[in-house]
């Protein structure tokens, strides 16, 4: 039996500040609209990006590599759906493969990778990687119930 990933859905619909002259979106709207569908798809695991932050002490999840194929236009007005997944754990990084729908057509996919990032322990006007937590990659398997990180549980006062 084969590994389901946990996928994400995003519906966005086309406004007209996302769109050139000609009405089609502007090819840049296009990474800020998959920025959010990563964070989407975080959320749907059970990390919230504010969470990730303070739970993890890193200072995100920087994109390090792009590749995207526009396959068709979207325009003013469509209702798009964008369907996100990590397709593969590095120790510190991580691949992201977004499909962008036009009335069930594959219009613009991409293929991020990401890195877990931190303050560098020798220069703090620099960062690096750092490995991802098990637990951060056990949150999208196929079994996760998309619960929220836990925290440690606090003492009761006696």
């Amino acid at each position: 039996m084969s590994k389901v990933n946990l996928t994400n859905r995003k519906t966005i619909h086309i406004e007209w500040g996302d769109c050139d002259p000609a009405q089609i979106v502007f090819y840049p709207r296009y990474l800020a609209y998959f920025d959010a569908c990563t964070t989407g798809l975080f959320q749907k695991a059970g990390l919230s990006k504010r969470e990730m932050l303070k739970t993890y002490q890193i200072v995100g999840i920087p994109l390090v590599d792009l590749r995207v194929s526009f396959k068709s236009p979207s325009r003013f007005a469509d209702t798009v759906i964008v369907e996100s997944e990590i397709t593969e754990w590095r120790r510190s990084s991580f691949c992201v493969h977004h499909r962008l729908f036009n009335k069930s057509v594959l219009a613009v996919e991409c293929f991020e990778i990401r890195v877990w990032a931190v303050v560098s322990k020798t220069d703090p006007e620099r960062i690096e990687s750092k490995p991802v937590p098990r637990e951060v990659v056990e949150m999208f398997s196929a079994g996760n119930n998309n619960r929220p990180v836990r925290q440690k549980p606090r003492r009761k006062k006696q």
